[in-house]
């Protein structure tokens, strides 16, 4: 099959798209926050709480009026999805027969079995508090104190996370984040509380890694595969199942002008391909409300459109995630948020909430050369952008002195109304009733 080949426009808004993120929202609520999670394939979970959490802020940028609650009550109450593996993310609960494959494979791993052989009655000793006392979490255990481990402080909180990685345990639902574990058969629905065969878990794990990235470089498939069937992967085995899926109707290849090599595509996303090489929009991607042209998007340092290098190739947007950068060797700031103008990442916003004063703290904001800085409408836009934020963390006031542009900085202020934190208030009650 002849490769087909789309401008780096299309890709961009191919992969923004996918990802629920252009041309503007279109889910609402908590409905639509189940619906932006199955989009996604994959959410990043992550603690750190400049703002707000990474999966709150990836989901406030696709869903109309969210709120984090919906994020735990389709999880955790109505079981419409698990959090999952060393790379921490959110999965549809229609996975998890999938998944089981990796878990079995995980319970394998010579560090695993080395923990067991060296504490060999710590993890029934954790089976049989979880029956006899039901939901634990690492707080509720009296375990030995073990070296420096970023699973956990002792041997009980080391065996409650290989039990989980191997699929015993699932996390029933999270206290400030932390984990509070029960026996799968008492989280996962009957119906979908089953492996998988092989062949299945392993076609539809490798099929997502292409779904997950919506463009996926030919030569990376391999490593991402790799980690999702959590086996070694040979080079004539990914060839010979690429040339299979392609056959069969599976995947396809695309070129993108300008970049090297092959990208691999689901084939059934070619007419999206097609609609956006035509320079329309899908009739799906169609949103609710404002475009990314009204109102800026703040994006999660942790999006999967922006993160591990896809804003430079994408967006040829420079961009790193600097938390764990010391300070003096900061570029930007702790907690930066790429800003996505229309198809275009433009400006990096460094945001911290003052929670003693509930006030958005605007701590830094750097441009690209070709941001419209002088533009009227990027500056209503990101007036909205930034007002939809404020009012999404419930902030009583915003400073916006780290801008240091004074003539967009003044533009905003007028934009945004001189009695801001009234107007802020106002936004915050109306997205509190809806």
């Amino acid at each position: 099959m002849k490769p087909i080949v789309i401008t780096k426009q299309t890709a961009r808004r191919f992969v923004l798209g996918r990802q629920g993120l252009w041309p503007g929202r279109r889910w609402k609520g908590k409905r639509g926050t189940a619906q932006a999670l199955t989009a996604c394939e994959a959410v990043q979970l992550d603690p750190l709480q400049a703002t707000a959490r990474s999966q709150d802020l990836v989901l406030h940028s696709r869903v109309m009026d969210y709120r984090p609650s919906y994020l735990d009550q389709v999880m955790y109450q109505e079981r419409g999805f698990f959090d999952y593996g060393g790379w921490l993310a959110v999965y549809p609960m229609s996975e998890l027969p999938y998944w089981r494959l990796h878990m079995e494979r995980r319970s394998h791993d010579k560090r695993v079995e080395d923990f067991t052989f060296k504490h060999p009655g710590i993890f029934e000793q954790v089976r049989t508090e979880l029956r006899s006392r039901g939901l634990l979490g690492n707080r509720h255990l009296d375990g030995n104190a073990v070296g420096w481990n970023y699973r956990g402080r002792k041997d009980t909180s080391l065996a409650l996370f290989d039990m989980w990685l191997s699929g015993e345990l699932m996390i029933h639902h999270r206290e400030n984040f932390a984990r509070v574990y029960d026996f799968r058969e008492n989280i996962a629905p009957p119906e979908l509380d089953h492996a998988a065969p092989e062949p299945e878990a392993e076609a539809n794990l490798a099929r997502k890694c292409v779904a997950f990235k919506g463009l996926l470089p030919e030569a990376r498939w391999k490593t991402d595969v790799a980690y999702n069937l959590h086996r070694a992967v040979g080079r004539d085995e990914i060839r010979e199942w690429r040339d299979r899926w392609i056959a069969d109707g599976i995947l396809a290849i695309v070129q993108i002008e300008g970049w090297p090599g092959n990208h691999l595509v689901l084939a059934e996303d070619l007419p999206l391909i097609e609609t956006l090489e035509a320079g329309k929009v899908p009739r799906p991607w169609r949103p609710l409300g404002t475009t990314t042209l009204e109102e800026v998007t703040l994006l999660s340092p942790l999006d999967i459109v922006s993160a591990r290098g896809r804003a430079l190739k994408l967006f040829d947007f420079e961009y790193k995630w600097e938390v764990y950068t010391p300070a003096h060797q900061r570029r930007w700031g702790y907690y930066t948020l790429p800003i996505l103008y229309g198809d275009q990442l433009v400006a990096r916003l460094d945001a911290k909430l003052d929670r003693p004063s509930m006030t958005l703290q605007v701590k830094g904001f750097w441009h690209e050369p070709s941001a419209p800085m002088k533009d009227e409408a990027f500056a209503a836009a990101l007036a909205n952008g930034l007002l939809r934020f404020t009012a999404f963390l419930a902030a009583a006031q915003i400073n916006l002195s780290g801008i240091r542009q004074p003539d967009l900085r003044g533009a905003l202020r007028l934009l945004m109304g001189q009695s801001l934190p009234v107007s802020v208030r106002a936004i915050a009650a109306a997205a509190a009733e809806t």
